[in-house]
């Protein structure tokens, strides 16, 4: 972790939208969330709009804006699949879009029994559901699996030289394993609709 201090009376343009930067944080997906969380407390006291009420406008606008990033990057880097999507973009690894075309080879046979029972509920087949409460399980194992396999892949990424190719090479690593997490919690959130019709309503249906 760096440490410095944001200057009061920087201009506005000087501002980091990087919000490892912005934290003096090295650009690392293993972040210490202690640390984290007491760098937020730092910065929240710092940049407090209230401590800018008598300032100059700019001075206020650069503290809204410097709020804004704070808020944003605590909510980014304290969560480790934002954080990872966040370094993948800024390291020019973005994540794609995960269109229902797109399964990953291992799940061909999962996806196709999910569509059938999906199918067969929406048909008014009640027993179809043991199928999908089963599958919802299976999906969740999945990204568990995933998710662990992500703290090793960031161990690997952090202990690399920067901008090396062991580090490009545990990027892509990284971004697949993202890629096949997303269309996971894709498929969970269709046995979960699908379970409860209720959660695919609009809010204002629900209300």
């Amino acid at each position: 972790m760096r440490h410095f201090v944001l200057g009061l009376s920087w201009p506005v343009s000087s501002l980091s939208k990087n919000f490892y930067d912005f934290f003096g944080f090295d650009r690392k997906l293993r972040v210490d969330p202690d640390a984290l969380q007491k760098r937020f407390y730092e910065l929240s006291r710092q940049w407090h709009p209230d401590r800018f009420s008598r300032k100059s406008v700019s001075e206020q606008e650069q503290a809204l804006e410097a709020t804004a990033i704070l808020n944003d990057g605590y909510r980014t880097l304290r969560d480790p699949v934002k954080r990872a999507e966040y370094l993948l973009a800024e390291e020019g690894f973005p994540i794609a879009e995960q269109r229902s075309k797109d399964v990953p080879p291992e799940l061909l046979e999962e996806v196709f029994d999910l569509n059938m029972a999906l199918e067969e509920l929406k048909s008014g087949d009640d027993d179809a559901k043991p199928q999908l409460e089963s599958a919802r399980g299976n999906f969740d194992a999945m990204r568990a699996g995933i998710d662990k396999d992500l703290q090793q892949l960031f161990g690997k990424y952090d202990a690399a030289e920067s901008r090396s190719e062991e580090a490009r090479q545990a990027l892509q690593e990284i971004r697949g394993a993202l890629n096949r997490r997303r269309y996971i919690e894709n498929l969970i959130r269709d046995v979960d609709r699908a379970l409860d019709p209720a959660l695919a309503e609009p809010l204002e249906d629900r209300l």
